[in-house]
């Protein structure tokens, strides 16, 4: 099993307790982006960059993931697909995106585009929280800790 990340917005803070975690238990974690991103020297960790566009490093991502596997992404798209893989996805804030959530999640992320398009201003996520750190890690050990009874 396999951690991947949805590198290109992950917060560092975030790719921190990635990359800890991966340290700690052996599990192998691949960062995608579409640039450059410096990783520890661990021989479980690892840096992928794809070329630049849009939804390329989400594409590559979906090529490689596996039943079992966890992906770390923001992009509800990319959730959904992943899904269907067979695999977990879990937001750098912690919430895990799941078969019964994934289409009202899918649906509201639609209707705020259409907002947003139609010219209304509805900002951006607001800054991550201690809690949204927490959460984050507690899920992520949940999902090791499942891996590691299954492997």
């Amino acid at each position: 099993m396999q951690i991947w990340v949805d590198a290109d917005a992950c917060p560092v803070v975030i790719r921190e307790i990635l990359f800890r975690a991966a340290r700690r238990t052996g599990t192998s974690l691949t960062l995608v982006a579409n640039h450059y991103l410096p990783v520890p020297p661990d021989p479980n960790i690892h840096s992928l960059q794809v070329g630049a566009g849009f939804d390329v490093a989400d594409h590559e991502i979906v090529r490689r993931v596996a039943a079992g596997d966890l992906v770390i992404t923001s992009d509800i798209p990319l959730a959904s697909e992943v899904l269907e893989k067979q695999a977990a996805a879990l937001t750098p804030r912690g919430e895990r995106f799941t078969q019964e959530n994934i289409r009202a999640r899918l649906n509201m992320r639609d209707f705020m585009e259409t907002l947003r398009a139609s010219g209304v201003q509805s900002g951006g996520p607001a800054a991550l929280s201690q809690a949204d750190r927490q959460q984050f890690a507690n899920q992520l050990d949940r999902w090791l800790a499942r891996a590691a009874r299954q492997g």
